[in-house]
């Protein structure tokens, strides 16, 4: 990794912090203070990203000579950054694990000035990942098991974005992606069809639709909303049959009445003797309109989603934080109003059924019937194994998903949970902020 994907500050901090010694353990904690309105859970994600960028955190020659000549620092500041590494531990809640707002997502300990520098990468991956699992896992839910495609590479954030976001929303539940560097880079289903301009390149629908299904006749789904939707249904109907197609076969409306146009081009395959042909909808679908169309009885199989889901459309970040909790053993927090940080090493202890948190000390032995959600992915600089397969990150989110109350699963108005804290817990917090208010008083 290159050590400069940091802020300014984060430098000037590290820097201060090596001139005076003051390399003892650190702990800080990422947490998300609240949730948005529309959002009743978060889906962890974005851990296993820093991890693999962490494993070669370094500043290399260009980097020493880029902050010599831009900023000015000292060549004993210098030297002390060129032999910097990243020798923490990282314990974090597992990618595809339900998290509630207000527990850690993960926790770094290491020597003070590594622990800080690696601020503004943990923030800036895991707010983007997980603000993105938790979106597309609305989608899922609101499908009601149809299958769900993503079609978001065209408008995401850029190219690395857009193959995180195949990855997210394959880890919650989509069953394919249109993306084909993202699906083949991470194991996943290419899917797609075809374009308006593909139909009007021809003289006719029929001829388009003839000349796709010869070229991809195991494969074809035709899109039959350029010109009017029921002839191209009808159109689609008889190409099926003039060439006697098999295979996975779908025709898919992309604009209009969905409900109703589902609901007639329905009758019309099934009039057709061709029940098996899937009717597929997309153009501007998020988990609102998702849930609208099954809740009206649409009769689409699947959905493609792009622009909403990719970008996060109605909230596109979420207000995470990285604070010091511990340094040298000493337990500190933050005191500014509306946004006080409990201190201490931490640990989550989560109840499957019901389904609770409870926020406790790192040392805290794990009460009867919960599990210790956070878990060490990184100790002394080193990952512990690689990345899991992805068909266990979506075991992990299909099983809280299931535990999690339909009151939080909820598409519209959802009842976030909140977590807990142990008794140990709030008596540290009572004594440190106590600690901390008489010292300010004595200046």
């Amino acid at each position: 990794m290159n050590a400069l994907l940091t802020d300014l500050y984060e430098l000037n901090m590290a820097a201060s912090y090596l001139r005076r010694g003051m390399t003892g353990t650190a702990t800080f904690s990422l947490f998300v203070r609240s949730l948005p309105a529309m959002r009743g859970f978060l889906v962890a994600a974005g851990v296993e990203s820093c991890l693999d960028l962490l494993a070669d955190f370094s500043f290399e020659e260009d980097d020493i000579r880029y902050l010599r000549e831009t900023q000015g620092y000292a060549e004993r500041d210098l030297e002390a950054f060129r032999k910097l590494r990243f020798t923490g531990d990282v314990w974090a809640i597992p990618e595809g694990r339900i998290a509630l707002a207000g527990e850690p997502v993960l926790e770094v300990t290491a020597p003070l000035p590594e622990a800080q520098l690696v601020e503004t990468l943990f923030l800036n991956q895991v707010t983007f990942e997980t603000t993105i699992a938790s979106k597309a896992a609305r989608c899922v839910i609101a499908a009601r098991g149809r299958d769900v495609v993503d079609f978001s590479f065209r408008r995401t954030q850029g190219i690395e974005a857009g193959i995180d976001v195949a990855r997210l929303s394959a880890m919650v539940g989509f069953e394919a992606t249109s993306n084909v560097e993202a699906a083949r880079r991470h194991g996943l289903v290419a899917a797609g069809t075809m374009a308006h301009s593909y139909i009007e390149a021809f003289a006719s629908e029929t001829q388009a639709f003839r000349a796709f299904a010869q070229d991809f006749p195991g494969r074809a789904t035709f899109l039959v909303d350029t010109y009017d939707t029921m002839t191209g249904i009808k159109h689609a109907i008889e190409v099926i049959k003039e060439l006697r197609l098999g295979g996975r076969l779908g025709v898919r409306i992309d604009s209009g009445d969905l409900v109703a146009l589902s609901k007639r081009g329905r009758r019309l395959l099934d009039g057709a003797g061709l029940a098996e042909v899937r009717i597929f909808a997309s153009g501007g679908l998020d988990e609102l309109a998702i849930d609208e169309l099954v809740r009206n009885g649409a009769l689409i199989d699947a959905f493609g989603v792009g622009t909403r889901m990719g970008v996060s459309a109605d909230h596109p970040y979420l207000d995470t934080a990285y604070k010091l909790v511990s340094y040298k053993g000493r337990p500190v927090m933050k005191l500014s109003r509306g946004k006080v940080s409990a201190p201490g090493r931490k640990q989550v202890f989560r109840r499957s059924k019901p389904f609770s948190d409870l926020v406790g000390l790192h040392d805290e032995r794990v009460p009867a019937g919960r599990e210790a959600l956070l878990e060490r992915l990184m100790v002394g600089g080193a990952r512990i194994g690689g990345r899991p397969p992805l068909a266990q990150v979506r075991s992990r989110f299909a099983f809280d998903l299931e535990c999690l109350p339909a009151s939080a699963r909820a598409i519209r108005s959802p009842r976030p949970l909140s977590a807990r804290t142990t008794p140990r817990l709030r008596n540290l917090t009572a004594a440190t902020r106590q600690k901390l208010v008489m010292s300010s008083k004595k200046g």
